[in-house]
């Protein structure tokens, strides 16, 4: 049994993630932002291997409560999948800049914020590895248009994990940033090609087959190396 935390667990790929990781019999710690649990996320508690923990990722302090409430707690799988979509004015013409900022402390700043203040647990893990939910909009070898405070961010959090990748090496800590598709979730509309449980399903078993080699790649879903 292996002991996994999954950041912005309230709904979608997250509430998805907390799902496919409890079905397989891990311990799950899942966080959520509002001051209760959301009902979806509440309702898995039946289990006793559900703990769920409010975190605002772009708190210092409740990054370092939600550490401190893990204590000797080891983890095996950190998935920072917490994340947003950006402003409503994103565009080079029309920017919301606070907006882009709050995209920025989301997406790419608390995720390294988060790995660093469970390092220690992490470290307990005979193969400890680290997700990060990013999107292939962030992808430099992509060329559109449009979100730019996403694909900015995306982008960003990308080259975050390839440099922590290479400087947790020696720790044996496998760092990999993954595109989860384009998903049918509140943020990626009813469009989308991809359930969040296909999503889930197919990062729960990438996160079990990456080994050491595969850190610092970036991979899709699927389990395919994507391009940066």
């Amino acid at each position: 049994m292996s002991t996994i935390v999954v950041t912005g667990a309230a709904r979608g790929i997250g509430l998805e993630l907390v799902k496919t990781y409890l079905a397989k019999g891990d311990k799950v710690v899942a966080t959520y932002r509002t001051s209760e649990p959301p009902i979806a996320l509440a309702q898995l508690q039946g289990t006793c291997q559900l703990t769920l923990h409010p975190l605002e990722a772009t708190d210092s302090q409740s990054i370092a409560a939600f550490a401190a409430s893990l204590a000797d707690t080891h983890i095996d799988v950190l998935v920072n999948n917490a994340g947003v979509i950006g402003p409503d004015h994103q565009s080079y013409s029309d920017m919301d800049v606070e907006g882009w900022k709050h995209t920025f402390e989301i997406n790419t700043i608390a995720p390294l914020m988060i790995t660093n203040a469970l390092l220690s647990n992490l470290k307990k893990s005979p193969s400890p590895k680290v997700i990060t939910i990013s999107s292939q909009m962030g992808a430099l070898n992509r060329e559109s248009t449009g979100m730019l405070a996403y694909r900015s961010s995306k982008a960003a959090v990308n080259k975050v994990m390839q440099v922590l990748a290479l400087e947790l090496k020696a720790e044996g800590i496998i760092v990999c940033p993954v595109h989860p598709g384009w998903v049918k979730t509140d943020m990626g509309g009813d469009e989308a090609d991809i359930t969040a449980q296909e999503s889930a399903e197919g990062i729960v078993k990438l996160s079990q087959s990456l080994t050491m080699k595969e850190s610092g790649k970036f991979f899709t879903w699927e389990g395919y190396e994507h391009a940066w």
